[in-house]
């Protein structure tokens, strides 16, 4: 059996060998755009067949680091980088570029196969996985749901309930106990608590003193942070070895999916019921309960039926796919951005004491009767007049992007602005990490916190999308991003208003994890103190 083993891998080995010297040989053909001249490239050293691959590894502990530092020294902040395989990559931090491709020539860039295929099997065919027809129908569908006023509302309700009923006493227990806990753990405790309301109609209720565990939630960051992982394969291929004989990473995915599926398919079928019942109308305010109900509506002819392909999908697999990726979307975005803000803050004693005075002042302009700390929350109004906050929090996902990178893929050759010729088939990539840390871009004090650069006489101003890209931009920018505005500034305003947070570090540096969002390795060790 063992010597069975050893001469399937070999062969594997050599397959793969072959494949590669392949892909070398045939290189020169595959890899030069029909546009003339052919505009050099700036880079990582190219080797045969490995490409980039050697660079790719020795800097794979700091590859958003290492990608800062080649695009600061690009006359166009744009490099090309070639993988095992044939792949190539422009990375970018050029704001011209990424308005090219996010706006300007968008039908030429989608998602891409390789894109679809990597997240297939987690994703399945949801808004963020999808192209073409498919996604035109979700986003039409969503757009509509989130521009309503009664889903703003259920939201701030929800953020402001989770706020009272669940962080607040966390944080006063930890507080009392004066132990050390980790503020990431917890951020992300209350996103998956407050999107799985919003999502699903479901409470997990993962937030709790008791710190209580969860198959969902448990199965649902393995799930991400392995299908994450296959993006950062240097070798691009080796992910798909693993899964055709289930083992490894691959073989946890393949468990993890099954809980999220299983759980979310239950939902969904039980929303439907309960729909049907009630005549076609939603009986809850959630996400889930309002694409039922839009889908079921002979007023929407952009039905799923008309979009998907004749493969046997149902209404549940869809609905399913849909309602997972916004939950990917929602979940460890705002607890990200918040455990980096959060980090910083602690650096920056002042401008945590000019949000505090903000918050007093929004206090101080309520009509009604006082309302004791332990209990303030605030309305959506109220939160809209924290300038200060929404610059602060600006300004920390500019540094510390809660998703680092996004990518593309062109479907036909083409030439960005800055000069740099794309072939079919390249993969482009916006590096959001970078294009906050560039000069030409924010300034010789780019490296500086300043939330002030966010403000013009006391009023917020925001910048060019294509020059910050947090939310995304261009036809695809992120559908909830007010929301995620909401749940932010709601956090911290309640937050600073009774606690300060002592960072428990020890003097070390806060590292990032390698997925698709860049959570905080190691979390945010921190001591409650009430202010």
């Amino acid at each position: 059996m063992k010597m069975f083993i050893t001469q399937f891998f070999l062969s594997l080995l050599l397959v793969a060998v072959g494949f590669l010297l392949l892909r070398f040989l045939t290189r020169k053909h595959a890899i030069r755009p029909s546009h003339s001249p052919y505009s050099p490239y700036e880079g990582p050293a190219v080797y045969p067949i490995v490409g980039s691959a050697l660079e790719y590894f020795k800097n794979r502990h700091r590859f958003l680091e290492w990608f800062t530092e080649l695009l600061e020294k690009s006359s166009t902040n744009t490099v090309k980088m070639e993988r095992p395989g044939g792949v190539i990559d422009i990375m970018t931090a050029n704001p011209s570029n990424v308005e090219h491709f996010l706006k300007t020539g968008f039908e030429n860039y989608p998602k891409g196969e390789r894109f679809r295929f990597t997240l297939d099997d987690f994703l399945g065919r949801g808004i963020f996985n999808a192209d073409g027809e498919l996604w035109k129908m979700q986003r039409k569908t969503a757009s509509y749901e989130f521009s309503t006023k009664s889903l703003r509302s259920f939201v701030v309700e929800t953020v402001q309930w989770e706020i009272q009923n669940r962080l607040i006493p966390v944080l006063s227990n930890a507080c009392q106990k004066g132990e050390c806990m980790d503020l990431q753990d917890v951020l992300q405790r209350f996103g998956f608590d407050n999107i799985c309301r919003v999502a699903f109609g479901v409470d997990p209720c993962y937030l709790l003193p008791s710190m209580p565990t969860s198959s969902f939630a448990q199965a649902f960051d393995d799930a991400t942070d392995i299908s994450a992982g296959r993006f950062f394969s240097a070798v691009p291929f080796w992910w798909r070895i693993k899964r055709l004989l289930n083992i490894g990473c691959e073989r946890r995915l393949r468990q993890a999916i099954r809980v999220v599926d299983e759980f979310a398919l239950h939902v969904v079928r039980s929303r439907r019921s309960e729909i049907s019942s009630n005549g076609g109308l939603p009986t809850r305010e959630d996400l889930l309960c309002r694409f039922i109900a839009s889908f079921s509506t002979n007023s929407n002819p952009a039905t799923p039926q008309n979009c998907l392909e004749d493969k046997g999908e149902g209404m549940d697999l869809f609905l399913k796919d849909m309602v997972i990726s916004f939950m990917l979307a929602g979940r460890d975005t705002t607890s990200i951005a918040l455990t980096w803000f959060f980090w910083v803050l602690h650096f920056h004693p002042a401008v945590e004491e000019a949000i505090h005075c903000e918050i007093l002042g929004v206090l101080e302009r309520r009509k009604g009767p006082a309302v004791d700390a332990e209990g303030v929350v605030f309305g959506f109004e109220e939160l809209r007049e924290m300038q200060y906050l929404h610059a602060a929090l600006c300004e920390s996902m500019r540094l510390y992007p809660p998703v680092p990178v996004d990518v593309k893929v062109a479907i036909r050759d083409d030439v960005l602005p800055d000069g740099t010729c794309v072939g079919k088939g390249w993969y482009l990539n916006y590096i959001s990490y970078s294009m906050g840390r560039m000069e030409n871009i924010w300034g010789r004090d780019c490296l500086e916190f300043k939330p002030e650069r966010w403000l013009k006489n006391g009023e917020f101003v925001g910048e060019n999308p294509y020059k910050f890209p947090i939310f995304h931009a261009g036809p695809r920018i992120c559908l909830g991003k007010d929301m995620a505005f909401i749940q932010m500034k709601s956090i911290v305003a309640s937050v600073i208003h009774r606690f300060s947070f002592q960072v428990g570090r020890g003097g070390k540096s806060a590292e990032y994890m390698v997925s698709l969002t860049m959570r905080m390795k190691g979390g945010l060790p921190v001591i409650v103190r009430l202010r």
